[in-house]
């Protein structure tokens, strides 16, 4: 199972993230990403193998953040390597998306976007979704970034669980579901985003799960849900969780499978 962990808020992001795919590497994966938004440009670096070799890539470059979103990748459409790892970036390289599910219909989606002129890099059906997302962003003139992702989502057959980042809209980071649960972190002034609530439990215990369907906007200090297809408002309770910090990570044992047998 693929993993996700986003964050926005007034913490440097990359050494939440790469935490937060360290909590997720129990669903078992191929291969790991990260992306941050850093002075009007995406920085993303991806690598194939284990998290621990993605962070010392990371470690050796600049890269930090006050929002980003990272990813931990079982192969689906296209073999497990670098290029096919997430996040995956636009072709202009300013949208950053991470995807859990499969789009059932990325082929006809790909061919129209490569008669656009449109340039893949992968062989994934979730390059489809950014380039699609980038299309309708770039070429709607007035469109906002959480209108793109919304009309984007409405093209798409499949399933879903989605963070996504605009270097032209620093300040918002959007993240819908659909068949592929996500849960929304309330923290002070800060968000955070998992596909489970694993990466998120050491930060808040208050969270939000998107239900199908339904799409959020994160902005400092302030979260907006609304419905993909109507537009209209969602009002949800805060949960809470009764996981802890322990229950999530290994212990003593060398790997997970080991503490579950156990």
């Amino acid at each position: 199972m693929c993993g996700i962990i986003g964050y926005i808020g007034n913490r440097d992001a990359v050494p939440l993230l790469l935490k937060g795919l360290k909590r997720l590497e129990y669903r078992g994966y191929d291969s790991a990403g990260i992306a941050v938004l850093t002075d009007g440009q995406i920085h993303s670096i991806k690598k194939s193998g284990k998290v621990s070799q993605l962070e010392v890539l990371v470690d050796d470059t600049p890269m930090q953040g006050f929002i980003g979103l990272a990813h931990t990748r079982w192969a689906t459409h296209g073999e497990p390597n670098d290029i096919n790892a997430h996040p995956h970036v636009d072709h202009t390289g300013k949208i950053a998306l991470v995807h859990n599910g499969i789009i059932e219909n990325f082929g006809t989606l790909k061919r129209v976007l490569e008669n656009q002129g449109v340039a893949f890099t992968s062989d994934t059906d979730s390059e489809v979704l950014v380039q699609l997302i980038s299309a309708l962003y770039y070429n709607g003139k007035t469109i906002t970034f959480e209108e793109a992702v919304r009309g984007a989502l409405q093209e798409v057959v499949g399933a879903y669980g989605i963070v996504a980042v605009c270097a032209d809209e620093p300040e918002t980071l959007i993240a819908a579901r659909l068949g592929s649960p996500l849960v929304l972190g309330i923290g002070e002034d800060e968000y955070f985003l998992g596909s489970d609530a694993s990466p998120i439990v050491e930060y808040t215990r208050n969270v939000i799960y998107l239900d199908d369907g339904e799409m959020v906007k994160l902005t400092s200090g302030k979260h907006v849900i609304s419905n993909i297809h109507s537009k209209a408002l969602v009002t949800k309770k805060l949960s809470a969780i009764d996981l802890s910090v322990e229950e999530i990570e290994k212990g003593e044992f060398p790997h997970y499978m080991l503490k579950e047998i156990h």
